[in-house]
């Protein structure tokens, strides 16, 4: 079986990213931007043409999620990728895991809340956007 090398998977990032200035010490999701939806995205398109076994895949230790500047809960209570220290993946760090097959880190020992008051905060905050609109728009009547 030939291995993987660290400019194949360049060049598969720079495929599927098409971004230009990717180098083997490149943090991948920061330097390039990608975060949420493309990020799966991306790290599908990698688990596909290289056969990498997943299933320890934390996204919080590596990436932003997808809206994170529009997060108002998050002004009160932190996301999971704000609680842990950020580990940057590099695409030295993906060729390992093509040629073993598996994502393999070592993970932080770490604990998130099991609900996600950011999310429940962003909700009730659009709830009640979208609740005054109605009520506006049913109760106002202009004077002619």
């Amino acid at each position: 079986m030939n291995k993987v090398t660290t400019e194949e998977i360049i060049q598969f990032l720079k495929q599927e990213t098409y971004e230009g200035k990717i180098t083997s010490e490149s943090d991948v999701f920061r330097e390039i931007g990608i975060c949420g939806d493309d990020c799966d995205e991306l790290l599908h398109s990698f688990q596909e043409k290289y056969k990498v076994d997943m299933k320890e895949y934390l996204w919080y230790f590596h990436q932003e999620e997808e809206g994170s500047w529009n997060n108002i809960g998050s002004s009160f209570f932190k996301s999971p990728n704000e609680r842990v220290k950020r580990i940057p993946i590099t695409p030295k760090i993906l060729t390992d895991f093509a040629n073993s097959k598996k994502w393999k880190i070592d993970y932080p020992e770490h604990k998130l809340p099991k609900n996600r008051y950011d999310l429940y905060i962003n909700w009730l905050i659009l709830i009640f956007l979208v609740a005054t609109i109605i009520l506006v728009t049913y109760y106002y009547k202009p004077i002619l």
